[in-house]
């Protein structure tokens, strides 16, 4: 049998259908009244009215110091966890205690129940319940305050969200503003606190710091005083000062030596060489000198001009020359008198270095000794300074601290940006919605009830038989019988028997029988079934496919090509019953290519398991019906069947796009059966048409030893008159 047969029954959803539509007045009434109730009992209800404040939480603190922010004020774990922690101070048991005692709320009904309650509660006299009378005033408001309130930071801010629910509009509102008033009091109170505690803490600490920085700077002067390090600058003495000084002219004197000398030894070196005087610069630049020059031109120029007059003996001429003699005389003596000058500026000179020496020897040993007591001094000055900048950071922060003990100058660091507003509609009951809900769920509920009823009283089940039979009445399915008090052999040779006697026999025979009520008793699962004597027709196989849904039927014809022929007009008959079915040839003479194929040569199975073809290539339409066809193909049938392993997963992708795949396999042997289909639970088609009874108990036998259980024999052609059918000769194969 197929898959299918395996479930004893089935749902059947006309049936549930049915039901539901046989006790719609209920379903209705039942709704209606639902909906009524819910309608009432919503209109009943106390309305309650939900309003909401938001505060924004930031840093409202003015910077009076000057100072830049810390550098992780604004940091986004710091911030999400300070959000956190201002919601959760709008919650604290004393915000809301402060808030219900300045509204009094305790004197509410709503606050307070159990003290404004007339009736005794009978659990708290059973003692099943705490008194709530035993409790403080203020704790019973805080609870019922509790369950009113909520408050939750804004996702992805830095808001917060105060809401609040009472039956009273007015008092749902005018609580959540009470209460950011009351935090941003608390806020700003808690700054105040701090800057004043800052301030008293900073006066005996700034009048101390002030003696300690007096006493350092006095330590430091009389250490100064005492060691003789006087200051010049910031950053010298006067001992270092002098040495600088002293090493700067020494440096200066040594050079204007050696200039002396170097201008001596050049004047020296021209007059013993005999050179003009001219060229020395010293020389030159004497005011003497330059005057003897000039009369020792003039003297050249008359001694010139008389000699293109007068003999060389000429007492003119003579006399001119003993001037110009005299005159360089003088010019020699004058150049020495240079020389002498000039050695007497580089021995000063060389004194003053010596003197500069001298000195600079003994600031050096002052200079020492200064820099060893200056170690002392540092030390002094620098514990001196520490003193004197906290003295000013402690100054400054107390002039700050005092400047903001000022409640206005100390805003809370948050803000209202939202006032909760008296609400115009209650938040609950929303008297529509509830109504509608309630309806549609005893809606639902009626529905399920009447299908449950249905299915357990059994109206919604039928038999799967049962239903398979109703499809045609002419529709059997004869299986190996189960009955375990006989041999499994007979029990298919009975079958056999009872389906040869049925199917051999003509038209013209049927006719001479009983009346077609008369029936033959056949085993099937168990049971005792009548089959008509067209049990096994082509109509009653293909109407038994289509009921069971069989998907993948292997046809096995032991006669050959007539047995072909019948799964041919097989594979017509469920295209005519509107089902998609593909015929797979694998049989070795071709018989249903030539039958349903255009041509014999088209390709195949064969080709496919070959490799030669792809699969859309070998898929064809029938030429007299919409059924399609996979040829044999034109491959080597040897070589083919080296694949036969992929003809599994062929069949089964065959089987996904088909409601029917016949795989028709010819006269095979029932041991060659194995490697065409997918296993004994595959369906068997034997289709044996002109088999007598021998033959045909004989090949039941055969697959019922095999292990194949699900069997249908197709041993016959249709009864229906030939009349009855279209005119294009589908039934002629």
């Amino acid at each position: 049998m197929s898959a299918g047969s395996n479930q004893d029954v089935d749902i059947d959803l006309g049936q549930l259908f049915s039901a539901v539509w046989e006790r719609k007045k209920t379903i209705l009434a039942t709704t209606a009244v639902a909906g009524v109730v819910a309608f009432v009992g919503a209109s009943l209800m106390t309305p309650a009215y939900k309003a909401e404040t938001r505060l924004l939480i930031e840093n409202r603190a003015p910077s009076l110091s000057g100072l830049p922010d810390p550098a992780g004020a604004n940091d986004p774990v710091l911030d999400a966890l300070n959000i956190q922690s201002q919601a959760q101070l709008l919650q604290s048991t004393d915000l809301i205690k402060q808030v219900a005692r300045e509204m009094k709320l305790s004197e509410r009904k709503e606050f307070d129940p159990a003290a404004h309650s007339s009736l005794p509660n009978p659990f708290v006299m059973l003692g099943l319940q705490q008194n709530p009378l035993d409790l403080p005033p203020e704790d019973r408001v805080m609870k019922a305050f509790r369950e009113k309130l909520q408050v939750f930071p804004i996702e992805g801010s830095r808001v917060i969200a105060i809401e609040f629910s009472s039956e009273d509009a007015a008092l749902a509102a005018a609580v959540p503003n009470r209460m950011a008033e009351v935090y941003l009091s608390l806020q700003s109170g808690a700054k105040l606190d701090s800057h004043a505690e800052a301030a008293k803490w900073l006066e005996p600490e700034i009048a101390a710091l002030t003696k300690r920085v007096s006493e350092a700077e006095k330590k430091v002067a009389d250490y100064r005083s005492n060691s003789g390090l006087f200051r010049t600058s910031d950053t010298n003495n006067l001992s270092n000062q002098q040495l600088n000084d002293i090493a700067a002219e020494l440096a200066r004197v040594r050079g204007e030596r050696a200039n002396a000398e170097a201008r001596a030894q050049n004047v020296r070196n021209a007059l013993e060489a005999g050179r003009p005087s001219d060229t020395l610069s010293d020389v030159v630049g004497s005011a003497m000198i330059q005057r003897l020059k000039e009369t020792e031109a003039s003297l050249q120029g008359q001694i010139s001009d008389l000699s293109t007059s007068l003999m060389d003996g000429h007492p003119r001429l003579k006399g001119l020359r003993a001037q110009l003699a005299g005159i360089r005389t003088q010019i020699d003596t004058e150049t020495r008198k240079i020389l002498a000058s000039i050695e007497g500026e580089a021995n000063v000179a060389q004194l003053r270095e010596t003197q500069l020496v001298q000195q600079l020897n003994g600031l050096k040993a002052d200079s020492a000794r200064a820099g060893e007591e200056e170690v002392g001094l540092r030390a002094l000055e620098r514990e001196a300074t520490a003193q004197r900048q906290l003295l000013e950071t402690y100054l400054a922060r107390y002039r700050e601290a005092t400047s903001r003990i000022d409640r206005n100058s100390t805003p809370a660091d948050a803000r209202v940006i939202s006032t909760a507003g008296e609400p115009a509609e209650p938040y609950f009951p929303k008297i529509i919605p509830i109504t509608i809900v309630v309806a549609l769920a005893a809606l639902v509920i009626s529905v399920i009830v009447v299908l449950v009823i249905a299915l357990f009283s059994g109206r919604a089940l039928r038999q799967s038989d049962g239903e398979v039979a109703a499809i045609e009445p002419r529709r059997r399915v004869i299986e190996p019988p189960l009955r375990p008090e006989a041999p499994a052999p007979t029990r298919a040779k009975d079958v056999a028997e009872t389906a040869a006697k049925t199917v051999v026999a003509k038209p013209a025979d049927v006719a001479a029988r009983e009346p077609a009520a008369t029936t033959i008793e056949t085993v099937v699962a168990s049971e005792v079934v009548k089959a008509p004597d067209d049990a096994f027709s082509i109509e009653a196989v293909r109407d038994y496919i289509i009921g069971r849904k069989v998907g993948v039927a292997a046809a096995v014809s032991p006669g050959g090509d007539e047995g072909s022929t019948a799964t041919v007009m097989l594979a017509r008959e469920l295209a005519e019953a509107g089902r998609t079915v593909v015929l797979v040839d694998m049989t070795g003479s071709a018989c249903p290519t030539r039958l349903m194929a255009k041509s014999k040569t088209l390709p195949g199975i064969t080709d496919l398991l070959t490799g030669a073809a792809a699969f859309a290539d070998t898929i064809h339409p029938d030429r007299l019906s919409d059924a399609h066809v996979v040829p044999r193909g034109t491959a080597d049938g040897a070589t083919a069947m080296r694949g036969a392993d992929r003809l599994g997963m062929i069949i089964d992708g065959l089987a996904g796009a088909y409601d029917v795949v016949l795989v028709e396999c010819g006269p095979a042997s029932i041991a060659n059966l194995s490697r065409l289909t997918r296993g004994k639970d595959t369906d068997i088609v034997i289709s044996a048409p002109g088999f007598d009874e021998a033959r045909l108990a004989q090949t039941a036998e055969g697959f019922e030893a095999a292990g194949y259980r699900n069997l249908m024999i197709m041993a016959g052609t249709s009864l229906t008159p030939p009349t009855n059918r279209d005119s294009h000769g589908r039934r002629a194969a």
